[in-house]
């Protein structure tokens, strides 16, 4: 991707962060590339066992990047159903999903001494930036830490944005204190679907022989 149609592609970002209301789209590996200085040690905002997210500039704006990085033991399918389930959840207490990527490129590697194509797959989420982190960081006892009063509106928000995750049947399958983000007015929204199901529409509940979770 050239540079103007790269300038293009990050103003059509910048105008999607200003509308609330636009809908989350394909974005391109180069974008998110540029964005975040090629995915630099000095843009990473967080890690777990299957994604480094980064912060990325997007003009006087950030975004947060999710980069999977066990893509080879996981199926397509999996991120697929990721992107099904953030596509279906809008609301004030859940991250706003901006966008993915799903970029495979063949690249010549030596394996065992041959010359061998190999595919490079490069899965990414795009989310708004949340700035106050998770809400592990904010829970001690009584008499300490948050107000009363703003741990009331926190657990109220976790379970309106939950509520609207059920009315979508979605089922969220992670959530914990480190998967909710609090936001600079202090407000909570969901995040982390990767362990997320989305239910059939007449779907009431669902059944899984490989129970898994994340600390």
């Amino acid at each position: 991707m050239d540079g103007e149609i790269s300038i293009r592609y990050k103003v059509d970002l910048e105008r999607m962060l200003l509308d609330g209301s636009a809908e989350p789209t394909y974005l391109w590996l180069s974008l998110l590339e540029d964005i975040t200085d090629c995915f630099s040690d000095d843009q990473q905002i967080g890690s777990g066992g299957f994604a480094v997210v980064y912060k990325g500039i997007v003009g006087e704006r950030m975004v947060a990047v999710k980069k999977l990085s066990q893509t080879l033991d996981m199926h397509e399918n999996k991120f697929h159903k990721e992107v099904e389930c953030l596509m279906k959840a809008k609301h004030k207490n859940i991250v706003r999903f901006l966008g993915y990527c799903s970029d495979t490129q063949g690249r010549i590697a030596n394996y065992e001494g041959k010359f061998v194509m190999a595919d490079l797959r490069n899965w990414l989420l795009c989310f708004e930036y949340v700035p106050n982190g998770s809400l592990d960081k904010y829970i001690t006892d009584s008499s300490g830490g948050l107000e009363w009063g703003e741990r009331y509106q926190i657990i109220k928000g976790i379970c309106e944005g939950l509520l609207h995750l059920h009315e979508k049947h979605i089922l969220h399958l992670d959530l914990k204190p480190g998967n909710i983000l609090i936001d600079d007015q202090m407000v909570p929204k969901i995040a982390d679907f990767g362990l997320s199901r989305c239910l059939d529409k007449d779907q009431t509940r669902a059944f899984t022989s490989h129970l898994c979770g994340s600390q």
